[in-house]
């Protein structure tokens, strides 16, 4: 008799069957239900006892995780799921946040999947955070499903019958579907709505673990009355009879399988989305056909840093064959490195394998210097187009100072501060070695209070923090005068004036598919994109470098030797783009025009020592001589909160110096939308709990800048200033 096949045995089989391999990851709004929901399949799939499903947060392997009983990191499981005998198929989840603060997280995982399981409360229905990540997921063409959580809380708070709760659950998939019309691209835009019937919506109670799809009704001939019936009975023999009728893993992974595509099909359209070099080449027809025979291409997606391993790229295969030992080259910091080992998941545990094939997401040690989204090719694909950026939707605006209590620990606060820079995308590290300040910048104070817990916990570094400071931008609010830029030689001059970009432009800007850095060639979409937002075609063709939200203009004329010198009249303008001359704070919203330049015969006379401080100095005056302003973020948050609190919370939310842009009359509750100053925001949640009796709640919808009104203005620059230990603004 054969010995019985281990699970590492089973993955690595299906590892190399692409069309039984699925990739997906679960995503949803802050407590709606993810981990509990992963830890159900892992129970179904025989990784976790019944009995611990829904309970042990398996997938929430770090303390913080454990104490706060919140998800902050993404976490990878290979799963084989056995729906019948000799049917097999290969599982790669991947379990997201769902607070907003960690939505870095839910970003590079939507790289890595092709499928997505959207878990919605069924009573808070679609929130916030469900929105965010439903719309990055749709933007990189991740399929979705939807899976409406805690049906049980229709029946014991809600109190609908039946009907009521049919009527409401209607409601919400309406909703979605709304949503998906809206976001999603127009190819996939009718093809991708959920549907009861279609069997890409379940509904699941997760005290029982039972679920209900439209296919299990048919197959078990149970009806949504009789799920009601058993469930108000509160008899637990009927109950437990239930979920053994429904198990939540075999309606939820039927529906992935039969909905949710495989890499091989998924990679036909989704390569065009992330990945913009010639379809036609080698490259591009192997990532097309997700062939395992083709040149190397990986997407590293996340950073893990293991105490024994060291730093541990996580990534997805979309072409070619990776294997143990193999050399592989960094195509974004240019150099060759050496795969020392190739792991799967099992949870938290990792296992080793000797290789793995495209449609695959693994975990690679040994690689120096690598950071998330870095794209691994061939040792001998140097010329490589790398994979777009993993760009995340939302900024760093809320920044801690952070010092160890030992002077001897800052060279390892130093390490641990860049190793979680590394780590997560989300976080901008600052390392000032003239004032010896450390600085971090999150999306929220929660972001920055798990960093320091795991500076604390993780590299045992005793430390103290600053209050929260708020980010802001600097600005400029009217077109300046032509500014000459002297060098210091006086044999080259610049002339080059500022102005603001619109609101509908700098927007623009920010889009992910536009590129940054110098522009070598637009595409027609960047250059349509550009125009939409009310530039001339002329000046779009123009653009010399983009910063952030910043363009540089190259409005000249038939300057000789402007191609010897425009590398370094746009490393001026990324200097001043990046510390801006009123507080040394970022650049937003603005234009830099070069309109002439006199350049000296002699190259020697014309090098970067003396064309960089002209240009340099040349930004700084005329931004400084454009209406020089403050841009301070906003968050565009959403209250719920009881409709007897509404006047309190209110008068709470306009004393904040908050704009209420709508107020929703649910019956018994309300949800206001408004807009209010990050600066505000740091003890809100204290406020309106004690505003609601604890029943008021808010949650992030986006984010913008607005104008800093002109009678603080000179207090903020100066508190900036001080704070970086810069002399007083003349």
């Amino acid at each position: 008799m054969p010995e019985k096949e281990s699970l590492t045995e089973k993955v690595m089989r299906l590892m190399n069957q692409q069309d039984r391999i699925r990739n997906i990851g679960v995503i949803a709004h802050v407590d709606h239900g993810k981990t509990t929901t992963c830890d159900t399949l892992l129970a179904g799939c025989g990784m976790l006892s019944e009995e611990k499903a829904g309970k042990q947060l398996y997938l929430d392997s770090e303390k913080i995780e454990q104490e706060r009983q919140m998800t902050v990191k993404s976490s990878n499981v290979n799963m084989v799921y056995e729906r019948s005998e000799n049917d097999e198929y290969l599982i790669n989840l991947i379990d997201t946040p769902g607070h907003v603060d960690f939505g870095g997280h839910v970003t590079r995982a939507i790289r890595a999947i092709d499928g997505a399981i959207v878990v919605m409360d069924s009573v808070e229905g679609v929130m916030p955070q469900t929105e965010m990540v439903l719309k990055q997921a749709l933007r990189d063409k991740v399929k979705p499903i939807l899976y409406i959580n805690k049906i049980d809380r229709l029946i014991t708070e809600m109190r609908f019958s039946p009907e009521e709760m049919q009527k409401h659950l209607i409601k919400l998939i309406t909703q979605i579907n709304s949503f998906i019309n809206d976001l999603a691209p127009d190819d996939v835009k009718g093809k991708w709505q959920v549907a009861v019937q279609d069997n890409t919506v379940a509904f699941f109670e997760c005290s029982f673990i039972f679920s209900l799809s439209f296919k299990r009704m048919k197959d078990t001939g149970l009806s949504f009355k009789d799920v009601y019936e058993t469930y108000t009975s509160n008899d637990k023999e009927k109950i437990k009879e239930l979920s053994k009728k429904t198990p939540v893993h075999k309606v939820l992974l039927d529906m992935v399988i039969e909905h949710l595509p495989n890499p091989v099909d998924a990679q036909k359209y989704r390569i065009p989305i992330v990945w913009h070099g010639e379809l036609d080449s080698e490259v591009g027809k192997s990532l097309v056909a997700c062939d395992p025979n083709g040149p190397l291409m990986i997407s590293v997606t996340n950073i893990e840093i293991d105490p024994q391993a060291g730093e541990i790229a996580v990534g997805r295969i979309f072409s070619g064959k990776i294997v143990r030992g193999q050399d592989v080259y960094l195509v974004n910091n240019k150099q060759i490195n050496k795969v020392q080992q190739i792991y799967i998941w099992k949870g938290p545990q990792r296992f080793q394998v000797e290789s793995a094939l495209a449609g695959n997401q693994i975990g690679m040690a040994g690689l120096k210097n690598i950071i998330s989204g870095e794209t691994l090719s061939s040792a001998d694909k140097q010329d490589t187009t790398p994979f777009e950026p993993i760009k995340h939707s939302l900024q760093p605006v809320v920044v801690k100072a952070i010092e160890p209590k030992n002077p001897k620990d800052l060279p390892k606060l130093i390490q641990a501060l860049r190793e979680q820079e590394i780590y997560d995308i989300a976080l901008k590290v600052s390392i000032n070695h003239e004032t010896g300040e450390n600085l971090i910048a999150g999306l929220g104070t929660l972001h920055l209070e798990i960093v320091e817990d795991k500076l604390r916990r993780t590299y045992g570094i005793d430390i103290v923090s600053s209050q929260p400071i708020v980010v802001y931008k600097e600005s400029i609010s009217s077109k300046s005068p032509i500014v000459e830029g002297k060098s210091p030689n006086k044999h080259n001059r610049f002339y080059l004036y500022a102005e603001p970009l619109s609101q509908e432009l700098t927007e623009a800007l920010n889009d992910e598919s536009m590129p940054t850095g110098k522009i070598k060639a637009f595409t027609p979409e960047n250059i349509d994109l550009l125009i939409k937002a009310g530039m001339e075609r002329d000046e779009a063709k123009k653009i010399a470098a983009i910063h952030g939200e910043n363009m540089l203009v190259d409005g000249t004329r038939g300057i000789i030797h402007i191609g010897e010198v425009i590398e370094m009249c746009i490393e001026s303008f990324n200097e001043v783009m990046k510390e801006g001359p009123q507080a040394r704070e970022e650049v937003r919203g603005v234009k830099i025009v070069l309109t002439d330049m006199v350049l000296h015969e002699d190259a020697i006379h014309r090098g970067p020592a003396q064309v960089i401080p002209a240009v340099r100095d040349a930004v700084k005056d005329a931004v400084l001589q454009a209406n020089p302003i403050l841009l301070e973020p906003i968050q565009i948050i959403r209250v719920d909160l009881p409709m007897a609190n509404l006047s309190n919370v209110s008068a709470l939310i306009q004393s904040k110096r908050s704009i209420i842009d709508n107020v929703k009359d649910d019956g018994s509750k309300a949800v206001i939308t408004a807009e209010m100053p990050v600066s505000s925001t740091f003890n809100f949640t204290n406020e309106l709990r004690s505003a609601t009796e604890g029943r008021g709640s808010w949650s992030l919808a986006g984010e913008t800048f607005r104008k800093l009104p002109r009678d603080i203005y000179p207090v903020i620059v100066k508190q900036i200033r001080d704070r970086k230990g810069l002399p007083p603004l003349a």
